[in-house]
């Protein structure tokens, strides 16, 4: 019984290949690739001979049948476009079939752009959201930007060079003209960092067309900026908590958190409350 591995590869330069992914890739009965084209270069670079199939969103159902097979019979690689599979790509569904059918799973880390791009924007890294791609219609972009508009994680998304632009405009427009850190083509020969707000990015964009991959790493909201709860909102929360097995100490200190109010000033009207 075979295991399935999931290779990290370079997002731009092949020297960012590890031995280890090389080795695996070699070593597999069958390498799963979500674009041949783009792999075949991998493993020709690396002399690699092993047999590969596509699998991408399109025809992802039809080739389940075929890798779990040949998992029955050895190791199969998983290779994405670029960067760490199952990451904004269909590898979750196949990771879970191989699960589901008793096969091992694993990873051989390597790069991944989300990671990359926000090690290096200058922006908080203790906690972030990664939410891939931007909804490609205006309306649907906006709305999924309100949702996350109250979120103080820092926010990375991918983009593709002919909507940067449109979705710069709605990140200013909807989020606030916040910290960004647009990063383009990591790791190839065009490799770019423009750090700076929201509109320092537009201005420089509007100057120069848009080419390549781009990840853009944006600030979170700061706690600051947030709205302060009104009393009648506060007191309505403390109720709510203190059915729940709770002490005084945790529910200030969450309510603190989330209201915008000191926890001694909540502290005293829990007591009012009780």
């Amino acid at each position: 019984m075979g295991t399935l591995y999931l290779v990290a590869t370079p997002i731009g330069n092949l020297e960012d290949m590890n031995p280890r992914g090389v080795r695996i890739l070699r070593e597999s009965l069958l390498i799963a690739a979500e674009d041949t084209r783009h792999t075949k270069i991998l493993l020709d670079h690396f002399q690699i001979k092993t047999a590969y199939t596509s699998y991408f969103e399109h025809n992802k159902i039809n080739k389940l049948d075929l890798i779990l097979d040949t998992l029955s019979q050895g190791d199969v690689a998983l290779v994405s476009d670029a960067g760490t599979p199952a990451i904004n790509d269909p590898g979750y569904e196949l990771v879970k079939a191989a699960l589901a059918s008793g096969f091992d799973v694993k990873p051989v880390p390597g790069p991944s752009a989300p990671i990359s791009a926000l090690t290096v924007s200058g922006l908080p890294t203790d906690s972030f959201l990664y939410l891939g791609y931007l909804p490609h219609k205006k309306n649907e972009r906006k709305k999924s930007l309100v949702q996350i508009s109250d979120q103080t994680y820092t926010l990375i998304f991918l983009e593709s060079p002919h909507r940067l632009l449109d979705s710069l405009a709605d990140i200013q427009e909807t989020l606030g003209n916040r910290q960004i850190c647009i990063a383009r083509e990591m790791t190839k020969m065009y490799e770019e960092y423009v750090r700076g707000s929201v509109s320092d990015g537009i201005t420089y964009f509007e100057s120069k067309e848009p080419r390549g991959e781009f990840t853009l790493v944006i600030e979170g909201k700061k706690t600051e900026d947030r709205r302060r709860w009104t009393e009648e909102e506060l007191l309505k929360a403390i109720k709510k908590e203190l059915k729940k097995d709770k002490s005084a100490k945790e529910i200030s200190a969450e309510l603190a958190e989330s209201s915008g109010w000191n926890k001694k000033k909540i502290y005293n009207l829990m007591n009012k409350t009780k």
